[in-house]
């Protein structure tokens, strides 16, 4: 290997140290807590799966999928999300069990990304799917657990913005006419690229009612009220079903007290292609990107041959630390014993019984340590078993 790579990752992958790996332990375990007390139980899937079958269903772009070859020569690809895999368990391994389930995960994802991409193309993900449950209810349940997950992990400053796939679908196809300008514009929307959203509406050959209802469609952000203009806009079945869920959506929010949290966009577009109905994500102040979302589902799980509708989130763990805002504070650790090669014995067993008191504790020989004072400032209590000590009586401790 050249020396050129010797210490070099591959693109997109990132080193963990103790101090930030300890804060993402931290946040992940208060956060698969609150999962659990909610009823979701834990499941695996395989960090490699089929290109066939997860890859395709995913809706990651192909490029972005890390792909290599099995000895008889079928395509496999490192899993680039997990709604796919879960869906394909419970299309299989769990289509007997009663519904509706209520599943979750913690795990890397993989996403290979360009060079001046700057983003991982390694990380993990919190997070849960509600499985054969179409009510509101379901929706409204799993935008609240992500409230209080958010909560349980310490980020104090967040909101989240909820929107409607079948209303943006519904608006576009009534004003555009066909799916390939739709699409067009829904891009637009995902990148969050508003000038080029207006910019496209003035150069389309539409009448002047038409390019304001497309502009008006930009303006649909903020509180409740947002679903009664959004109302004037639309005339076709889908676009007013869309609202009505919407609006059922966020009276069960209010019973849940979290409404408050809450801003309608409904100009919202996730880059995730599966997505059919309520879609939502999680901002942090200070961060440019969110830091995790969801939404129904309702089509995905007909791929593994078990068609049923089902909604979920999804919370990246390296976003939740950099919103809390922790990850450079160096990390203290519980106690450490030093001594000298004739007290080992004693330190040990001080050692054993701290231990029992499940203290973490560091034994380290003095003959080690090229500066004792700084060494001792990792810990918050050091013990020292210096010397003979005729008595056989505990060390002193700083």
């Amino acid at each position: 290997m050249s020396k050129l790579f010797m210490f070099e990752k591959p693109q997109g992958m990132r080193d963990t140290l103790p101090e930030l790996y300890q804060l993402k332990t931290q946040v992940k375990s208060a956060v698969a807590e609150e999962m659990r007390l909610w009823g979701y139980e834990n499941v695996e899937t395989p960090t490699v799966e089929f290109n066939e079958t997860v890859g395709a269903a995913s809706a990651i772009l192909d490029q972005q999928l890390f792909k290599l070859l099995d000895q008889e020569g079928n395509t496999l690809v490192l899993r680039p999300d997990m709604t796919a895999p879960i869906a394909r368990i419970a299309g299989s391994t769990l289509k007997n069990v009663k519904r509706p389930l209520r599943l979750t995960y913690d795990a890397p994802v993989f996403r290979a990304q360009q060079y001046e991409g700057g983003k991982p193309a390694e990380f993990e993900q919190v997070g849960v799917e509600l499985i054969g449950d179409e009510s509101s209810s379901a929706d409204a349940e799993v935008i609240s657990l992500m409230i209080s997950s958010l909560q349980k992990a310490e980020v104090t400053s967040y909101q989240i913005a909820i929107g409607h796939v079948g209303f943006v679908n519904a608006l576009l196809k009534e004003v555009l006419g066909n799916e390939e300008r739709a699409q067009e514009f829904r891009r637009y929307l995902y990148e969050k690229n508003y000038v080029g959203f207006r910019k496209a509406v003035d150069e389309l050959p539409l009448s002047s009612l038409d390019k304001r209802r497309l502009h008006e469609l930009l303006r649909l952000k903020g509180g409740k009220d947002i679903v009664e203009k959004a109302e004037k806009l639309t005339e076709s079945e889908a676009g007013k079903k869309a609202l009505e869920q919407l609006q059922k959506l966020l009276h069960i929010l209010e019973d849940y007290n979290m409404s408050d949290r809450v801003l309608i966009d409904l100009n919202l577009v996730m880059h995730m292609s599966y997505y059919t109905g309520t879609v939502f994500e999680a901002y942090s102040e200070g961060l440019g990107y969110p830091l995790g979302g969801g939404g129904r589902y309702d089509q995905l799980l007909a791929q593994f041959h078990h068609a049923e509708p089902a909604t979920g989130f999804g919370l990246r763990v390296d976003r939740l630390t950099e919103a809390l805002g922790k990850a450079k504070q160096k990390v203290k650790k519980d106690t450490c014993i030093i001594f000298s090669s004739e007290r080992r014995k004693e330190a040990m067993d001080e050692a054993k019984k701290q231990r029992t008191e499940a203290r973490s504790v560091v034994m380290q020989e003095i003959t080690g340590i090229e500066d004792v004072d700084a060494y001792s400032k990792q810990f918050e209590d050091v013990i020292y078993y210096i010397g003979s000590n005729g008595n056989g009586g505990a060390g002193d401790e700083q």
